[in-house]
């Protein structure tokens, strides 16, 4: 599959605590006390609007993982998860950022984010998912907001700052701890974790999910013990231990908990493998020496299906180490067994366009899709398969319904603005890319480029029109942004 270059990290301080949120402090102030829990601070609608303004600044701030088959793996897993949740009020969206800090986080607007790291620690499908649970419970049960809530009861004066801030300490703690510091002189914990309830909350709520989807609720006091005893001196805990405490207490309720459930026997997931396998490979962020160490120290342990994850795992490292050799060697034989895997097509379809058998990855993904006619993974694999046989008029088509169907998906837009820029067609190319921009928040530079595209096209055309159109609806949006 296609890779892009990540975006690089900034500072996300600055932007949270910027002065545009000043002006809802006084707002929230005069809002009166409903009784409704979290109700008086923040309406379900304000909260999937911050939560999509945060997510344009993480995309523009943070290596968002974009990979297709990635994307696809954890937001199958989330929405298993969502589908026997209870008290579900919003949208759910689930991502990965490449970083190896083990850590899982959620915001407003039904966002959950998971550290590539995760993938590392988690020994099972089911351990990542009783993660994923308990991030699903805090959105569903508002602990954000109703942690909002009462600090703005303790210092209303520092309202604006404290949902920055609060918001930057979920994703990255000790920046959090540092812009809170800066705007009160309260308890750094009191005002970035979870109260103990939320998180008793959370795993209660969370084990109840894990158990109507199927998986072994036996994985959250498993990886929560795991985790404890591996960091119990640490001196630097990971992420996600200082925003997620787990005392004695906490492991042993979640223990309890589990065993009131009737033990169940999980099979291992094979998704979930190749997914690991993917991200040793690929996000890891370790050389090819060293990811094929692991995969083979790993294999000397493996049953059968698991080899076949860790073999297509060190296909994908010989396939970016320009070693198509050995990459069919094991590729070839996982691909004649299961020719529908969807992990093994992206990288045959990465070793045809590496030794340029364009013709033949593109009939692989055509049979593909007749079979699965609107997987995203295939259709975004058959548009670069276009464009790198010479083909982008055609890829042109299906990109731009791909785009009408996934808005917010970086990558089709990535694809649309390269093939437009392949045919010549500038004002589209530029238009392409504003939207991406405007998917990083990025609202002055995504307005610009469409104003460029206007200036190209035939005065009164549908095209000026259509352009113009955009930047009023972009000018609206970003008029939102700074009113929040």
């Amino acid at each position: 599959m296609f890779r892009f270059a990540k975006a690089p990290t900034y500072l996300l301080v600055s932007a949270l605590l910027s002065s545009s949120f000043t002006a809802q402090a006084d707002n929230f102030n005069a809002l009166p006390e409903i009784g409704t829990t979290a109700a008086s601070t923040l309406t379900i609608e304000k909260e999937m609007e911050y939560g999509d303004a945060y997510m344009r600044m993480l995309r523009a701030s943070m290596p968002v993982i974009s990979d297709p088959l990635l994307s696809e793996y954890i937001q199958d897993l989330g929405h298993r998860l969502v589908a026997n949740a209870n008290d579900v009020r919003t949208p759910f969206n689930f991502f990965m950022i490449q970083n190896r800090e083990i850590n899982a986080f959620a915001f407003f607007g039904g966002h959950v984010a998971i550290h590539s790291g995760l993938f590392l620690h988690a020994q099972s499908e089911s351990e990542l998912a009783s993660v994923v649970a308990h991030e699903i419970a805090h959105i569903t049960q508002r602990h954000l907001a109703r942690s909002m809530e009462d600090q703005a009861k303790k210092s209303p004066a520092t309202m604006a700052a404290l949902i920055g801030s609060l918001m930057l300490a979920i994703a990255s703690p000790e920046a959090g701890i540092a812009a809170i510091h800066a705007t009160t002189a309260a308890s750094a914990q009191g005002q970035i974790n979870y109260t103990r309830s939320n998180e008793k909350e959370a795993d209660r709520i969370g084990i109840a999910t894990l158990a109507k989807s199927g998986f072994n609720v036996q994985a959250m006091p498993r990886f929560f013990g795991r985790l404890a005893d591996q960091y119990r001196y640490a001196s630097t805990p990971p992420a996600m231990l200082l925003t997620h405490p787990l005392p004695e207490s906490r492991i042993s309720d979640t223990r309890s908990r589990a065993n009131q459930f009737p033990a169940k026997r999980v099979s291992t997931s094979e998704r979930y493998q190749h997914a690991r396998a993917r991200i040793v490979a690929r996000y890891a962020g370790i050389d090819s020496e060293a990811a094929l160490d692991w995969f083979n120290r790993q294999l000397k342990k493996a049953n059968a299906q698991q080899k076949n994850a860790l073999n297509y795992g060190k296909a994908l490292v010989y396939i970016d180490s320009g070693k198509y050799q050995q990459a069919h060697e094991l590729l070839d034989p996982l691909m004649a067994a299961e020719p529908n895997n969807r992990f093994y097509i992206d990288s045959a379809t990465d070793l045809d366009l590496y030794e340029k058998k364009y013709d033949q990855a593109i009939t692989r993904l055509e049979r593909a899709l007749k079979d699965n006619p609107n997987n995203k993974v295939l259709r975004l694999n058959l548009a670069h398969a276009l464009q790198k046989a010479g083909r982008s008029t055609e890829s042109i088509s299906i990109l731009t319904r791909y785009t009408y169907d996934n808005t917010n998906d970086t990558n089709g837009w990535h694809l649309l603005a390269q093939a437009y820029a392949d045919n010549g067609r500038r004002d589209a190319e530029l238009a392409s890319r504003a939207e991406l921009m405007a998917l990083r928040g990025q609202w002055d530079k995504a307005i610009q480029h469409y104003i460029q595209a206007s200036q190209l096209v035939e005065v009164d055309s549908l095209d000026q029109a259509r352009y113009d159109a955009r930047i009023d609806q972009l000018r609206l949006a970003r008029a939102r942004v700074a009113n929040l």
